[in-house]
């Protein structure tokens, strides 16, 4: 069997660790501010209306599922099998902005509402705003 040349392993061991660094780059979770656009009105006849840069949390968060312990297997009666461990990326912080609001003519109002300061990976779990 033939030898590769220097300068094809070097070429193949280049691109391994290129496509590796990737790889592992897009697995790592995390969870960020990204700005978005919303149109805020005063009624839902669009009588006053603004618009606003506000911030949600995007990204994703580590989860992970695996064969329960004997002692939860024992404690569900066998039907607790398996374990899963997750976490969702989250809002932790809020602050309020004040969006100017045009209506007819020249009049103009001014309306408060939330943006995300600050988001976090945490526990999944239904929220009520």
């Amino acid at each position: 069997m033939p030898m590769a040349s220097p300068q094809t392993l070097l070429l193949c061991l280049l691109l391994l660790a290129v496509t590796e660094g990737q790889s592992q780059q897009a697995a790592i979770p995390g969870c960020y501010l990204h700005p978005f656009n919303v149109t805020v009105r005063s009624d839902r006849q669009g009588t006053c209306q603004g618009s606003h840069v506000a911030q949600a949390c995007v990204g994703h968060c580590e989860s992970s599922a695996f064969p329960s312990r004997y002692s939860v297997l024992v404690a569900s009666g066998y039907r607790h099998n398996i374990t899963s461990v997750s976490q969702c990326c989250t809002i932790s912080g809020l602050r309020k902005v004040k969006v100017q609001l045009r209506c007819g003519g020249s009049r103009k109002e001014e309306l408060e509402v939330f943006t995300a300061r600050a988001c976090q990976c945490d526990m999944c779990r239904l929220s009520r705003y």
